[in-house]
């Protein structure tokens, strides 16, 4: 209710992962504990052992690789509702199955909504960063709960500022939006390229004429680095027109098939990622940029 104290938080994380400790310091949150282990069949065992009843509880969940943590997500979220939670809240800095977001060939699963239907029963609120938001406008197209969407933008832009000769690339015309407004905050020029899909794992890249920066570094600018391949024939692209100095930034890393290995051998040297997904490229904290969000998704709760 207005004016009274808000209940306490707990945050609980699906699997390790860095963001748990920033977010309990600058939340001010207890650190929820619980125990996990699979019976010899292959079914969940779950035991919640911090007090949550009477609690305002948020769940953060990297949903990359989803199918393996959907069912351990769901007895998490439902748990927490049954001993008495006063709310329970998902950030996922990374939110899977975005991408099939309509029927292609007649009998396609559209999962993007089947996904976000399921989800939405679970839990009472959604925060994520930079979803995969093609042709949906927005996530309560799908999502029949609040929802917050944070984009990693600044974080990417205020990591780049203040480094002089930088010259920011966008693989394709989507990123043209994006990658001019980090280039506008950072304070850098930037080109966009255009892409041509030929597959999942097929695409080519074509740069303009970037003659004139051949004295600065090359940073490309991406929102998540899945199988790699645009970054690989963006870095290709690059190194056709002289540029000796090759950088990427981007928000989500997934590196499938281990792609990562293959991106600095093929010619990068410094690959930074946001802390969204765990991984040793992490250089960007996306902390600063998830507060306001919660806290909005906490207080509509508490209303």
């Amino acid at each position: 209710m207005r004016g009274q104290a808000q209940p306490p938080l707990t945050l609980f994380s699906l699997t390790a992962h860095p963001l748990q400790p920033s977010l309990c310091k600058a939340l001010q949150a207890t650190p929820g504990s619980y125990d996990s282990r699979q019976f010899p069949d292959g079914e969940s065992y779950l035991r919640i052992t911090t007090r949550v009843a009477g609690r305002h509880c948020l769940v953060l969940a990297d949903l990359s690789h989803p199918n393996d943590k959907y069912l351990p997500l769901l007895f998490l979220l439902e748990t927490l509702k049954e001993q008495g939670a006063a709310s329970v809240g998902l950030v996922a800095p990374y939110l899977c199955y975005m991408r099939q977001d309509r029927s292609f060939i007649e009998g396609e699963a559209v999962t993007s909504r089947l996904f976000a239907r399921a989800l939405s029963s679970h839990c009472d609120w959604l925060v994520t960063v930079d979803p995969h938001l093609h042709r949906y406008h927005s996530l309560d197209e799908i999502y029949r709960i609040p929802s917050k969407v944070v984009q990693g933008a600044p974080a990417l832009a205020s990591w780049l500022k203040g480094r002089p000769d930088l010259l920011l690339v966008g693989p394709d015309a989507e990123s043209r939006q994006w990658v001019s407004s980090i280039a506008e905050a950072s304070g850098h020029p930037f080109v966009i390229g255009q892409k041509q899909r030929l597959g999942d794992r097929h695409v080519e890249v074509s740069l303009p004429d970037i003659s004139g920066h051949d004295n600065k570094t090359a940073v490309i600018i991406d929102d998540v680095i899945s199988s790699g391949q645009t970054l690989l024939q963006c870095i290709l692209a690059l190194k056709r027109q002289g540029m000796a100095r090759i950088q990427c930034a981007a928000v989500h890393g997934i590196f499938a098939d281990d792609v990562y290995a293959e991106l600095m051998a093929a010619g990068l040297e410094c690959l930074a990622t946001s802390n969204t997904l765990p991984h040793p490229s992490n250089a960007i904290d996306v902390t600063p940029l998830l507060l306001k969000p919660i806290r909005q998704c906490i207080a509509l709760r508490g209303e």
